[in-house]
């Protein structure tokens, strides 16, 4: 069941992000993103990381996305008038550039990959010799929260002061007049 559930996840988010940058309509783009984010967090669920998870759902799904849907509903007809103007193709001529950079980053992926498989770090090898290898069943949610408002109070506060500035630029975006 595990395997199925993986792979519905795994294939609704590459669906779903390939019509996000196809697809013509930026209200439909922004609820397909939101399909992104949601089976991302499901995949992360997987990936045995719960808080990363959690944190997706509520920082980018609660708070970025609702941002973009905010701009998207208090902007101008004609600012998105321009970003439909965009070629049909799936891939064209001009973007080439793009998918060179994706191939790039693919054969270094599977370079690393094969490089992983070849040689086990040093640190995983002492991490089951001392058997602190993570399982699905470690509750980790109340030690990060624990770390959070302790240890890493300033960069966790740091995060929320830039959250603040996006939702005053998101604000002073959308406001009405010429004068910026």
């Amino acid at each position: 069941m595990e395997e199925i559930l993986f792979y519905a996840f795994a294939t609704l988010a590459i669906t779903a992000a390939l019509l996000v940058v196809n697809i013509r309509n930026t209200a439909r783009a922004l609820f397909l993103f939101f399909v992104v984010l949601f089976a991302m967090a499901g995949l992360y669920l997987f990936a045995l990381a719960d808080f990363v998870a959690i944190t997706q759902i509520l920082v980018y799904v609660g708070g970025v996305l609702i941002l973009l849907i905010f701009a998207f509903m208090l902007s101008n007809k004609e600012l998105l008038a321009d970003l439909q103007n965009t070629s049909r193709k799936f891939i064209s001529l001009p973007n080439w550039q793009s998918a060179l950079l994706s191939l790039a980053f693919l054969s270094v992926m599977l370079y690393a990959f094969w490089g992983w498989k070849q040689h086990t770090p040093d640190w995983i090898i002492e991490s089951q010799r001392q058997g602190t290898v993570i399982q699905a069943t470690d509750n980790n949610i109340g030690t990060l929260g624990f770390k959070f408002m302790t240890q890493y109070v300033l960069p966790f506060e740091v995060i929320s002061i830039f959250l603040m500035m996006a939702l005053i630029g998101a604000a002073h975006l959308s406001r009405k007049g010429d004068s910026v």
